[in-house]
């Protein structure tokens, strides 16, 4: 399993994660606050020890951080498909940590949205864990996600009797943002399933009758900001088209960098129809 995992490119993050370890761990006093900065970490009166500072890669590529006072460690990766692996460490970050089979619960959210997704890790133990044992959890980040700053919280994982909280911020490599916003919660059907302006019934019957984030889940958003002589690129970020992001509006396929930019030129073909461009003119001259 490691060699496939490192097979894999897998995406550039930044990646933060505190944890509160409570249950065995004594009592937080009345008032102290269980939110506490990456940047500035303290111990308050009462409560565990607590440690974040990160480590050097670990052996599958990812990045290996701390649980408590370096009781135990992890090493997260996040796979180009946007898998997400949390393989548990010991004190020392060589040895494998085997717990108990559990399915951990976490929610997803990007910084500034207030919609949270749930996400449940699911244990996938490697060869060797003992029966009942597993030192790997995995889960899939929702497509619409990916490329994107997201908090992911666990509040319950247990290791050793052991509860603890953590929460992982994962920052994207790109630093893409689409003209326009994305579509709200609960509008991209009414946007992509009902015609409008040049956006008609027969585009819709061409597109599946489906979502962008139904049709292209799991596909991975890379923006290239270099596009070369011949490339097409996309109508709203002017970055390299993605040809697997291909929306048919006004009878013609366009293809785009991200189903956000999508959203836009969907919604520019109902609200404002005489902007729309030919396909042909989006190709790196």
């Amino acid at each position: 399993m490691g060699n496939s995992i490192v097979l894999k490119r897998r995406l550039s993050v930044a990646l933060g994660i505190f944890l509160i370890s409570s249950g065995c761990s004594p009592k937080p006093q009345t008032g102290e606050k269980d939110n506490l900065s990456l940047n500035k970490m303290s111990e308050t009166k009462g409560s565990a020890e607590l440690d974040s500072h990160q480590h050097v890669e670990g052996q599958h590529g990812g990045t290996i951080v701390s649980l408590g006072a370096d009781s135990y460690h992890a090493e997260a990766i996040l796979e180009t498909n946007g898998t997400l692996r949390l393989f548990m460490l010991g004190r020392d970050e060589t040895r494998v940590q085997e717990v108990d089979l559990q399915t951990i619960k976490a929610y997803a959210k990007q910084a500034e949205d207030l919609d949270v997704k749930n996400l449940e890790l699911m244990p996938e133990p490697q060869p060797g864990d003992s029966a009942g044992k597993t030192s790997q959890f995995v889960t899939s980040i929702p497509a619409e996600l990916l490329g994107r700053s997201i908090r992911i919280t666990i509040p319950n994982l247990v290791i050793s009797g052991e509860r603890f909280r953590v929460a992982l911020d994962l920052k994207g490599d790109d630093a893409h943002e689409p003209m326009g916003k994305p579509v709200a919660l609960g509008e991209e059907e009414t946007l992509y399933l009902t015609p409008g302006g040049k956006y008609t019934a027969e585009d819709i019957a061409a597109n599946g009758k489906t979502i962008p984030t139904v049709k292209f889940k799991g596909i991975r958003s890379n923006h290239d900001d270099k596009p070369v002589k011949g490339d097409r690129i996309c109508p709203i970020s002017k970055t390299k088209a993605n040809d697997q992001f291909l929306w048919v509006i006004d009878g013609k396929s366009y293809t785009f960098c991200c189903p956000p930019c999508i959203d836009e030129y969907v919604r520019a073909a109902k609200e404002q129809p005489d902007s729309l461009l030919a396909p042909e003119t989006f190709i790196k001259e």
